[in-house]
């Protein structure tokens, strides 16, 4: 019981990764055409952009993701089937109904990292300079 919990709860925190890059690359858009300051702000374009480098480093270096290798490995201690499908083939199949094949969730991901690389290029973070207050006795 524990481990099948520990597996959804790693699908759980996979489909939090792929909903902050996929819903952040729509609100950068969003915040272009709106206007929105905070899309600007370094810390989350700079998480956003290494958010997609990690799975497009996977697909260059031809590894497997720790979070799908480890809900493998809880899946396999409860006793569930493991299949060796990446999880967005997965994902893909369960949400959307249909059978994605390999090349175009890779093709997914190169398209998001490009995006994204444009997005900064085009849409730059804004990194403010603190300005110190200098001191005055007496104040």
């Amino acid at each position: 019981m524990l481990y099948r919990l520990l597996a959804d709860f790693i699908v759980a925190i996979h489909i939090g990764y792929v909903f902050y890059i996929v819903v952040g690359t729509g609100l950068i858009f969003l915040g272009l055409w709106r206007k929105w300051n905070w899309i600007r702000n370094p810390w989350f374009r700079l998480t956003h952009f290494a958010a997609i480098l990690i799975p497009v480093s996977e697909l260059i270096f031809k590894t497997r993701c720790v979070l799908t290798a480890w809900e493998f490995q809880f899946r396999s201690l409860a006793g569930q089937p493991v299949t060796e499908t990446m999880f967005m083939e997965r994902l893909m199949h369960y949400v959307f109904f249909a059978v994605a094949p390999a090349w175009l969730t890779n093709g997914l991901y190169y398209v998001f990292a490009l995006v994204i690389v444009l997005m900064l290029v085009l849409v730059p973070p804004r990194f403010r300079r603190q300005t110190r207050r200098k001191f005055q006795p007496g104040s």
